[in-house]
């Protein structure tokens, strides 16, 4: 029997007051928050904060994608570790399995550590668009990042719906997939071009859901993430 889909929210609002006003309407719900990084660019560590004042029991993600040489991108993620606010971070796994190693290997020690999760082909990029930088179709380079990240020691993926399956028949079925880019009846896509809803995410056994647009955008944002849970 697969596990249950947790959904994760985005925080994309334009200020900090919207949201956490939108915080307060599903504080009750067992849900993720992310925040990626226009959030933490304006509003800082003081948001983490926030967030937590508002429900404790809240997991936040921390959506910064971290890309730089190994050890700094280590110290980087030490830093998120030792906040203790942070449930999950991720880094790029095209910076290479020795910097996901050393991302791993820093924190390895720290009480209560974030999950890690790298992120394979932005959800973004449609695959000629992908190709141009990759010199792959995203589908092969998808899974063949995510392999690098698996014996990285990494704890699991960003990746869309569409690679999730494959990810996990050439790692584990206990390797995470959190999958940005998801409509969850259907809504307009946006800027993204490799989206699914939440059938399409179960059967593809992905781990994580991550809804911005179709929540924040609603007359209820409450009653979105009520149905949309009551489907997962």
């Amino acid at each position: 029997m697969s596990k249950a889909i947790k959904l994760c929210v985005s925080l994309d609002l334009p200020s900090a007051k919207e949201n956490l006003a939108l915080v307060e309407q599903i504080k009750d719900f067992d849900v993720w928050l992310k925040v990626g990084f226009r959030s933490y660019i304006r509003d800082g560590k003081k948001f983490l904060e926030d967030i937590k004042a508002i429900n404790p029991s809240f997991k936040i993600f921390l959506d910064l994608k971290l890309y730089d040489i190994p050890n700094t991108m280590a110290d980087a993620a030490e830093e998120i570790a030792n906040f203790g606010l942070v449930d999950m971070c991720n880094v790029h796994a095209s910076a290479g399995k020795r910097a996901m190693s050393e991302v791993m290997n820093r924190i390895k020690d720290i009480p209560n550590k974030p999950l890690v999760i790298a992120v394979t082909a932005l959800t973004s990029f449609d695959n000629d668009e992908f190709k141009a930088i990759y010199n792959e179709d995203i589908n092969t380079k998808a899974t063949k990042l995510a392999v690098d990240t698996y014996e990285s020691g990494v704890d699991g993926v960003v990746c869309s719906a569409f690679e999730s399956l494959d990810i996990k028949n050439n790692t584990s079925n206990e390797f995470i997939t959190l999958c940005p880019g998801i409509r969850p009846f259907g809504e307009d896509s946006g800027d993204q071009k490799r989206v699914a809803d939440i059938s399409f995410s179960k059967e593809n056994l992905v781990d994580f859901i991550v809804v911005g647009r179709p929540i924040y955008k609603a007359d209820n944002p409450k009653a979105v993430v009520e149905k949309i849970l009551a489907n997962i």
